[in-house]
């Protein structure tokens, strides 16, 4: 579909689910994308550590894409961009802290040269086709947050991207309420805005207030060698962290590639200009346990970043009794079992664990109700249209809207193209959209075969039957029989010796052409063994037949 004289609006990703924003707008028979994000996998998808978006709809009209404009940093919102720009094929824009983050995974990828990146400058303008983009600084938990005003022939949109209201950010300066309402009385079409906290009574809290509630719980840990972990991006945790180092007469040390990385872009943008040195990780277990603060990967749980590690004991930082865990971040749905146990493996040492549920270490950088209510008030839209949350969290903000005030609200989940106007909103048409997955180095389509066969195989284990049969299908060579993830153990010699016996009969009572069929001896020893497996087990597990020739 090429659009016409109209502007239209669609999610490949980011609606009916957190993570992995990929919006588009279409006007005038061109395309503009907003963000190229992806999201990181769960159990369904075992062995997988990414998904992405299935770009399908937008690869079958390149020669319309005019450009991708980054909204901010966050992988949810730029982490696709080194396994699918260069295919894309158009120039990439951002800020200058999201741009030199994204430069370094075009230069990680290989792919530095052959994909175009411009920097826009802080509150600066582009113009692409019949799109006239600028951005706008709002808080939230990474540095250059931004909304986008999108100017079109047929009206404007105020594309929130991520954002909270924050008086006290301590890293950037947002727009003001001024600012905002000026943008509201030249006329808003459409308020595309981010739904994750529409949920919470209460706003989302100040990283000023954050500040002094670190200050006063690592000044509470006097003597206790302290690790707080929070999320790598929040550049003003970790200039807030830097502080708290600073007075509480603690040295700091930084344990983490992730963090790293953050803090030397972020320097380099500008920010972060009082960071203090930090120490080596080897020097810092000679300091005396109170004279030192590490900032450590992995709240989120994960099992190879630097906090599991060092709960585990395979770390260069080590805690012992009496030594703290500060959580400066919340659990982001989906994690809540392997921070668990990274929270009981640190408490059997004796280490005390500090979450966001004793102390005020953490805000969201989300809005709640109150946040989005005056936006509402500022912005004055014609049109909410809620993304960036599941279907739960967009229609209870669409409802949210039109109770405060919004004339027009719509219901859209990825895949729905709507058209804003002229007459909108409404949906045109469903187009395809799903999930791509990142296994290995191959990407594949996340309801492929692999995938399924992979979750059958946790859930019920495998069987693998050999055997050799004539040209007249006469069996010619013992059954071999041999099981992954079948929980037999003592049993299973017996199990075994059965299954060999009832693949035999199958093959056996094959009659006429079924008995020369390799297809149907396969088939018929499949099912015999699946049956066999369902009596001593319970269920039906995987079966593979491998058929020889003899």
């Amino acid at each position: 579909m090429k659009p016409g004289k109209e502007l239209l609006f669609l999610a490949l990703g980011g609606s009916g689910e957190i993570g992995m924003n990929v919006n588009l707008y279409g006007c005038n028979g061109k395309w503009l994308m907003v963000d190229l994000g992806m999201t990181f996998s769960d159990p369904w998808y075992p062995g997988v550590d990414l998904v992405f978006a299935d770009l399908e709809f937008i690869e079958e009209r390149l020669k319309d894409l005019v450009g991708i404009v980054l909204t901010h940093a966050h992988e949810d919102h730029i982490g696709a961009v080194p396994y699918f720009a260069q295919d894309l094929g158009v120039p990439l824009y951002a800020t200058p802290f999201t741009a030199r983050l994204v430069h370094e995974k075009l230069v990680e990828a290989g792919i530095e040269n052959d994909v175009e990146l411009n920097i826009v400058e802080n509150g600066g303008s582009v113009a692409l086709g019949p799109f006239d983009i600028r951005y706008v600084p709002l808080a939230h938990s990474i540095a250059e947050g931004n909304a986008l005003v999108i100017d079109t022939p047929y009206g404007r949109v105020f594309h929130t991207g991520d954002w909270k209201l924050d008086d006290a950010p301590q890293i950037g300066v947002p727009a003001t309420p001024a600012e905002l309402t000026a943008i509201g009385d030249e006329g808003v079409l459409a308020l595309v805005c981010d739904s994750t906290n529409v949920f919470n009574a209460k706003a989302s809290g100040s990283e000023g207030a954050v500040r002094d509630g670190l200050l006063e719980t690592v000044a509470g840990l006097k003597g206790r060698r302290v690790v707080v972990t929070t999320f790598a991006s929040n550049v003003a945790r970790l200039q807030t962290l830097a502080w708290v180092a600073q007075q509480t007469g603690r040295r700091l040390c930084v344990a983490g590639r992730s963090l790293d990385r953050i803090i030397a872009a972020a320097k380099a943008s500008g920010y972060l200009k009082d960071f203090p040195e930090c120490v080596p990780m080897d020097r810092a277990m000679d300091l005396p346990r109170g004279e030192v603060l590490i900032l450590a990967t992995g709240g989120q749980g994960e099992a190879r970043a630097a906090l599991a590690r060092i709960a585990g004991d395979s770390h260069p930082i080590k805690l012992e009794a009496g030594d703290a865990v500060v959580f400066s971040s919340r659990q982001i749905p989906g994690n809540e079992l392997q921070i668990g146990r990274i929270h009981n493996t640190l408490v059997a040492k004796g280490v005390r664990v500090v979450t966001d549920r004793q102390s005020m270490i953490h805000v969201s950088g989300h809005p709640g109700r109150p946040e989005l209510i005056e936006l509402y008030k500022w912005i004055r839209p014609e049109i909410l249209v809620p993304v960036h949350g599941e279907l739960r969290h967009m229609d209870e903000q669409a409802r949210l809207g039109l109770a405060e005030g919004i004339p027009r609200s719509i219901l859209q989940k990825n895949g729905d193209l709507i058209r804003l106007a002229p007459k909108g909103p409404h949906k045109v048409s469903e187009v395809r959209s799903g999930r791509f997955v990142l296994d290995g180095d191959i990407i594949a389509p996340a309801d492929g075969e692999a995938m399924s066969a992979r979750r059958k195989l946790g859930q019920m284990g495998l069987i693998t039957v050999a055997l050799a049969v004539n040209p007249e299908g006469k069996q010619v060579s013992p059954v071999e029989v041999a099981t992954i993830g079948i929980p037999l153990d003592e049993d299973m010699e017996g199990f075994v010796a059965e299954a060999q016996v009832d693949a035999a009969e199958a093959v056996a009572k094959l009659k006429g052409d079924r008995r020369r069929d390799r297809g149907a001896i396969a088939e018929a020893v499949r099912l015999a063994i699946r049956r066999c497996g369902q009596r001593w087990i319970g269920r039906k597990p995987m079966v593979q037949v491998m058929l020889r020739a003899h």
